[in-house]
């Protein structure tokens, strides 16, 4: 994961942010699709990053596990992807 560590952070740092912004909306009592337009976009993010971490889990842990004959990591990235639906 260490080659897309910067990427990953730089995600986080945003999505930080935008969480932040959405409290100090809540705090003004902003208009509530304002909010929820924030949220939505927020949660894209989080979304993207987190397929970003599973992207580089299959194709390091997982074939790395797969090459020593190892196949139990498939059932692991399985259930990963069985919640994101």
């Amino acid at each position: 994961m260490s080659k897309d560590h910067k990427l990953l952070k730089k995600y986080l740092t945003i999505a930080r942010g935008q969480l932040d912004g959405i409290i100090k909306m809540i705090d003004e009592d902003r208009y509530c699709l304002d909010i929820s337009d924030q949220l939505m976009a927020t949660r894209a993010l989080l979304k993207k990053t987190n397929n970003l971490i599973l992207k580089n889990h299959i194709d390091n842990c997982v074939r790395n596990a797969i090459k020593q004959g190892d196949d139990s990591k498939i059932d692991e990235v399985i259930k990963a992807l069985e919640k994101q639906i």
